[in-house]
């Protein structure tokens, strides 16, 4: 899938700076800006290197400055707002076309000279690659400048005033960290300055830092003389390399293709999403395996993120070994039968404050198993699932235990162990302490794989009789009749009876326990209390406690995140359960079709190929809060491999 953009899409700098690129290197860096070349966050970056996988990232290079010089005068092909208006780069006015499909690639149209830019990242390496290409069809010489803008700071910082910069034949060094670099240009060192007040408007809209500082000592140029084309690239890498730019672009799109071919998937859509999916998929280096990271430009890895993600974005990709490396790594942190929420950096501990992640992690080798056929790999991990069981049934950590009545209840005190997670210190603006819908459903899927698998590996432990009692508890304690749905909570609070889109997984697990006809009501009551065309409703609208904007100062922006807040990722399941409900009938299919093809719009908006983290919950037209989210990427690349699979 090719995006094409052109000038009616940056008719003024703000529309320009709605949607940008990522490029990501498997290790946690990446390169990530506007479409018009500004950066419109702290967290944007030409290149966002990482030292230590996947989390210790650097912002190395935060953008690049690009000049023309022609008969006297001179002209900004970049774009850059700051809070002095009067030093606004406004490139983008000559900016003719944007393209988006393995790279991205800018072509500037000034007076009889047209530029063609593109930017490569390596896989597996800290290693980035800029490549011009000017066609100079004037009748006088042009000077093409850029200047590369500096931090070497880590992500989230600010270069200090005092830092100091050392440039030295083809090394930046700064505060211990060096980069390396070539260029068939003309390099050109000046006096070293800070540039302040850069202005992120993206930031600034939600209670950000909205300002930052760069630093530059140098610029590099290339002559063009009339009616000739010439080249100049610009390689960056935190180690010496001979790959020249025109190797790194084909290396990357090559790589692409090769994921997109062994996923199988036949939907140009999805074979977009295929792509995506691997971006957040990198190296994690205090584990030795892999890991997913749950989404740009803000989080890291996270234990619920990952199983959620993992099952759209590796196993339906078919990326198997990627999925051995990554539940591996999860099942030598299991702790008390509950896997890591966050990893450890350095000398600090993992957090374990999540219930489903344990049972997900059961649901993806299940998933695993289905897809591969790999039985040899569920009998590796299936000491941990019967430790994760066992320590759900006698009591865990964070109030996470069974119940007489075989359900299972999370949550005590200050901690929040679902994915509506939010504490804004005292306050806990989505409580779900009790038995959450989703956790229960999990739980009984569970049981049920254990029970399949169990008889596969000839265990003999009974989870067949446990899952019934869940089952008929879950029947009789959930079902709210008077909504036709789900309760959200057994808590004996006025939350148990709010309509939440948690509900819709007792319909979209592998194995689930309400009648087909009380299945059907879930989804038409999610459909027409929770759906819009990009995601569900974490809240009805008509409660009392609906919040309809997400955005401001954080505590407005957390007091909403699961208040109303539309969320991709249950999409996924929503479209799932409709098929199921359906019996994956021809009308059926065609409706989901249909729908998603909504989403491409969504791909084409914030990130581009993408697929954006939340919406507003009143009317969603703007993605928020991470421009590329792992599991709405996941989840909705399931949806695509049902289409073509079932």
């Amino acid at each position: 899938m090719k995006f094409v953009y052109g000038k009616n899409d940056w008719a003024t700098r703000e529309r320009g700076e709605e949607n940008g690129y990522l490029l990501t290197n498997g290790l946690g860096g990446f390169s990530s800006g506007t479409m018009i070349g500004s950066n419109t966050r702290n967290d944007h970056a030409f290149f966002m290197a990482c030292v230590e996988p996947p989390n210790h990232r650097y912002n190395m290079i935060h953008r690049l400055e690009e000049e023309i010089f022609f008969e006297g005068s001179s002209f900004h092909l970049s774009s850059q707002a700051y809070l002095d208006e009067e030093l606004n780069e406004e490139g983008y006015q000559h900016l003719s076309a944007f393209y988006f499909e393995d790279y991205p690639k800018w072509i500037y149209q000034i007076d009889g000279v047209e530029i063609v830019k593109k930017i490569g990242i390596k896989q597996g390496e800290n290693l980035i690659v800029v490549k011009y290409e000017i066609d100079n069809r004037k009748k006088v010489p042009v000077t093409f400048r850029i200047t590369p803008h500096l931090q070497f700071v880590p992500k989230g910082e600010q270069p200090e005033k005092t830092q100091e910069f050392v440039l030295e034949n083809n090394r930046i060094s700064s505060k211990g960290h060096v980069l390396y670099f070539y260029t068939d240009g003309r390099v050109k060192k000046i006096q070293g300055k800070l540039v302040e007040d850069l202005y992120y408007a993206y930031d600034a809209c939600d209670g950000r830092i909205k300002k930052g500082n760069t630093f530059v000592n140098h610029y590099i140029e290339k002559q063009v003389f009339p009616q000739t084309c010439a080249r100049v690239e610009i390689v960056y890498s935190m180690e010496e390399t001979k790959d020249s730019a025109d190797q790194v672009i084909r290396e990357a799109a090559e790589y692409r293709k090769n994921l997109v071919d062994a996923s199988k998937m036949e939907h140009e859509a999805a074979k977009m999403l295929v792509k995506s999916a691997d971006q957040f998929v990198a190296e994690r280096k205090s584990t030795g395996g892999k890991t997913i990271l749950a989404g740009f430009p803000f989080f890291e890895d996270w234990g619920r993120d990952t199983m959620i993600a993992l099952a759209g974005c590796c196993i339906s990709t078919r990326q198997f070994e990627n999925v051995k490396s990554i539940l591996r790594t999860f099942s030598v942190y299991c702790k008390d039968g509950l896997m890591p929420n966050l990893f450890p950096e350095g000398k600090n501990e993992p957090r374990y404050n999540t219930v489903d992640a344990s049972l997900l992690f059961i649901q993806a080798v299940y998933l695993y198993y289905q897809k591969a056929q790999d039985i040899s790999f569920v009998a590796e991990m299936w000491p941990v699932m019967k430790e994760i069981i066992t320590c759900y049934r006698k009591g865990t950590l964070h109030g996470i235990g069974m119940d007489e009545d075989g359900l299972i209840y999370a949550g005590k005190g200050f901690d929040q162990v679902t994915w509506m997670d939010v504490r804004i210190g005292d306050i806990l603006p989505t409580p779900r302490h009790g038995k959450p819908v989703e956790i229960n459903a999990y739980w009984y899927n569970a049981l049920c794989v254990m029970k399949e698998l169990g008889e596969i590996l000839k265990d003999r432990e009974d989870y067949g009789s446990l899952s019934e009692k869940v089952k008929i508890s879950f029947q009789e304690k959930f079902w709210n009749e008077e909504a036709g749905c789900l309760k959200d909570v057994l808590s004996g609070t006025d939350a148990d009876n709010q309509i939440r889109c948690n509900q819709i997984w007792a319909v979209s697990m592998s194995f689930t326990m309400l009648s087909k006809e009380k299945e059907k009501q879930v989804v038409d009551t999610v459909f027409e209390k929770l759906y819009t065309p990009y995601g569900l409703r974490t809240l009805a609208k008509e409660d009392k406690e609906f919040h309809g904007v997400y955005g401001g100062e954080m505590l407005a922006r957390d007091l909403a995140y699961h208040q109303g807040t539309v969320w991709v990722f249950p999409m996924g399941a929503y479209y799932l359960a409709y098929l199921k409900t359906r019996d994956y009938a021809k009308e059926a299919r065609e409706k989901v079709e249909e729908q998603l093809k909504v989403l491409e719009s969504a791909m084409r908006e914030g990130c581009i190929g993408q697929l954006p983290e939340i919406y507003d919950g009143g009317n969603p037209t703007f993605s928020r809060g991470c421009f590329a989210q792992a599991w709405s990427v996941g989840e909705i690349l399931r949806v695509y491999e049902a289409l073509e699979t079932k």
